[in-house]
């Protein structure tokens, strides 16, 4: 039932002119609902979820946009110390790190589009999610705040 009320949303959104909408049916890959429990209440979003080598390495690039509610998880098998680009991104996005448990470690804020500077965390993590650029500091999204999702209930990987 969700799936088919994103893909109606999205062809609606697709026929006002919406390109946010375009990128996400284009994409392929899966969308789910994600939660940061913050000090300020639950913060949701849906997902994109970069979960191989290959989604990870396309990740956001040439995104024209990408709305308040929506980011892309990236998933990693193992936990480890993570390191982000933004070569080809044309949006500026928080980077927020995850620790195995769901915690969140670090946030770079408002990283710069087109720069090829490692934006990392020496910390071992299994989970990176990318939103807008200055969401997490609007919604009160901290280190220590719990991100809630499925793939954090399974451990330090899958």
């Amino acid at each position: 039932m969700f799936a088919r009320r994103f893909f109606l949303a999205a062809a609606l959104a697709l026929a006002a002119g919406c390109a946010q909408a375009e990128t996400m049916v284009n994409t392929g890959l899966r969308v789910e609902p994600l939660e940061v429990v913050t000090d300020k209440g639950p913060v949701r979003f849906m997902v994109e979820i970069a979960d191989n080598s290959d989604t990870r390495e396309i990740g956001l690039m040439n995104r024209s946009a990408l709305a308040p509610d929506r980011g892309m998880l990236f998933q990693f098998d193992w936990p480890g110390p993570q390191s982000f680009w933004m070569k080809n991104t044309l949006i500026p996005l928080d980077i927020i790190f995850i620790k195995p448990d769901g915690r969140i470690d670090r946030i770079a804020e408002k990283a710069k589009p087109l720069s090829l500077d490692s934006v990392a965390t020496s910390t071992h993590v299994n989970g990176v999610l990318e939103i807008a650029g200055g969401r997490a500091r609007q919604l009160g999204i901290k280190p220590g705040d719990l991100v809630r999702h499925p793939f954090f209930q399974r451990g330090s990987g899958r």
